[in-house]
């Protein structure tokens, strides 16, 4: 497959899939045996949940502090008056100049979703390393809205293992996705926390590495196309910050893949 680059955006030019061509009701009889299949792995994903919900849990002991937009929050605060809270581990260290691309191609689904959560009694929040002043300032530059607090001064991103040292790195001590090596001293995940009625903290699940796919609805869309996700051994490599793509990817494509017939 050869690539085109525009500016910041790689568009393929070529990657057609190698499709049979067969009649209606033959098509048919296959979509009913990939629809057998899919029924397998909607049940067998369902029976993961429940064993999921069925993990013990872990108190949470330390205080954990953060500075928000409205103040200082610990943790328990973080709930906002729901029971369950969905942290983001997002990719932004001090003094960096913009949050991890493929965080922010998480988070771009975010907003969206919020107000479906709160519905189920969930609060979501994206926490990063970075002081407060710099998770501002890229989320206004990209228009987000869900609420990101700093960890900027407390344990809670090596707690959860989704930061490290670079000793830690260089003498193979840093564990990432539980048992795993990180590529770098920051990497991304997705945990879930409860609050009981004495107001305890409990964490409840992790998940790490493509475990985080659960926030990238554009893949599962992009997984229903022909072309898929089109990645070509590189995973998330076509990835870009939403406002650092090119004007209209998809005509740009069309024109350079339609220059070889118009000779």
């Amino acid at each position: 497959m050869k690539t085109h680059i525009t500016g910041t955006t790689a568009i393929s030019q070529v990657s057609t899939p190698n499709h049979r061509v067969v009649s209606r009701d033959e098509w048919v009889a296959e979509r009913k045996t990939l629809l057998a299949r899919e029924k397998e792995l909607t049940r067998f994903g369902d029976q993961i949940a429940r064993e999921r919900r069925a993990l013990p849990c872990v108190r949470i002991d330390k205080t954990y502090t953060f500075d928000t937009p409205v103040g200082r929050r610990t943790l328990a605060d973080l709930f906002d008056g729901h029971r369950q809270l969905l942290v983001q581990h997002f990719m932004l260290a001090p003094g960096w100049e913009q949050g991890c691309k493929n965080c922010s191609y998480m988070a771009d689904h975010t907003d969206g979703a919020t107000v479906h959560l709160a519905q189920r009694d969930v609060t979501f929040v994206a926490v990063s390393r970075a002081p407060l002043s710099e998770i501002e300032r890229f989320r206004r530059r990209m228009g987000w809205k869900f609420l990101w607090v700093s960890s900027h001064g407390n344990d809670f991103n090596r707690d959860f293992h989704v930061s490290f040292t670079a000793d830690e790195l260089a003498h193979g001590k840093a564990d990432y996705n539980f048992g795993g090596a990180p590529a770098g001293e920051e990497m991304p995940g997705v945990s879930a926390f409860w609050k009981n009625d004495a107001g305890e903290v409990f964490h409840t699940y992790s998940t790490y590495g493509r475990g985080v796919e659960v926030m990238m609805h554009t893949y599962r869309l992009l997984d229903l196309t022909p072309k898929g996700r089109d990645e070509d051994g590189r995973s998330m490599g076509w990835v870009r910050h939403h406002d650092r793509y090119e004007p209209a990817p998809a005509a740009q494509a069309a024109k350079v893949a339609g220059s070889c017939y118009d000779r």
